[in-house]
């Protein structure tokens, strides 16, 4: 089969933007791929989320990233093939770089990206679902991935990137990507009473004084039979919300129930992460065997053979 690599690094707990932006492609194709996710930080929150939505520890490789060393080696070998120049104008890393102002950069500003694109070749994926701002690093990787097999021969597959079908779901506040860091986020784990009240908190039309006031719809996934009312004016804020919030609670029922079914059997979160992170790190293992043999670094090898 051929395989997939994904990877998650929240602060936290996952809400809807990361299913609707991610974890809906993951669940989805687990099915026709061998599946790795990567988590780091958070390693309770974000598998009790994966094991929520329905991914699978025996058809996705649950993967903390710490405990496969074979990671850092390639971050080495691969950093040589990637210039400061491309890290430069990669515009995620840009606006980073500005946070940080007149303030020194470390280095490490600098090799993580290439730590992030040693995660995709490590398993030799094929297909790496991300959110749209990540398709720029998917490109990179697939650059560096050219110019390790022109140079030495074929050992990475060039990775392709798969956006989910909501490529950027808007936050509670209407007006940035939904993030936790921004408070603006609907979790997977949130109670019902907690996403009806977000809801009902939530960031509406400023040009709409009245319910009878002509409505603008920008959201893709407005509920397809209110669009028409709302653009004719029939159809109240309340009444959108109310509606907003029953099906969000529907959609997020058997998701808490899967959630607080793992919860309450931490071992099986255990297990998941200890058999998915064995198996990654095999196929890490022969990976760096294959970029080794390639880079003619088998000098103790090669001794015996002779």
């Amino acid at each position: 089969m051929k395989r997939i690599l994904t990877g998650i690094r929240p602060t936290g707990a996952l809400h809807l933007g990361h299913y609707a932006g991610a974890l809906e492609n993951w669940v989805r194709l687990q099915h026709e791929y061998d599946c790795h996710s990567r988590v780091r930080e958070s390693v309770w929150d974000v598998p009790l989320d994966w094991l929520a939505v329905g991914l699978d520890p025996e058809k996705s490789s649950f993967v903390i990233e710490s405990q496969i060393p074979e990671n850092a080696e390639l971050t080495l070998w691969l950093s040589w093939f990637l210039p400061l120049g491309m890290l430069q104008r990669n515009l995620t890393l840009k606006a980073e770089m500005d946070d940080f102002g007149k303030k020194s950069v470390p280095v490490a500003f600098f090799t993580y990206p290439v730590m992030q694109v040693a995660n995709i070749p490590l398993p030799r994926a094929h297909l790496v679902p991300v959110g749209e701002d990540q398709l720029p690093h998917i490109e990179m990787t697939r650059e560096i991935a050219r110019r390790f097999n022109r140079q030495f021969r074929d050992v990475f597959p060039e990775p392709d990137g798969l956006v989910g079908r909501v490529p950027r779901l808007v936050g509670t506040d209407g007006q940035a990507k939904m993030s936790k860091s921004l408070n603006n986020a609907i979790y997977l784990k949130d109670p019902a009473a907690v996403v009806t009240e977000k809801v009902r908190t939530m960031y509406t039309d400023p040009t709409r004084l009245r319910a009878t006031d002509p409505g603008h719809v920008e959201d893709r996934a407005e509920v397809e039979e209110l669009k028409e009312r709302y653009r004719a004016g029939k159809v109240g804020d309340v009444e959108v919300k109310q509606k907003l919030a029953a099906a969000l609670n529907a959609f997020l029922d058997p998701i808490r129930e899967r959630r607080a079914r793992y919860e309450a059997d931490m071992s099986l979160v255990r297990d998941a992460l200890a058999s998915g992170t064995t198996r990654a790190r095999a196929v890490a293992q022969e990976t760096m065997a294959l970029v080794r043999d390639a880079l003619d670094l088998g000098y103790l090898d090669k001794h015996r053979r002779a």
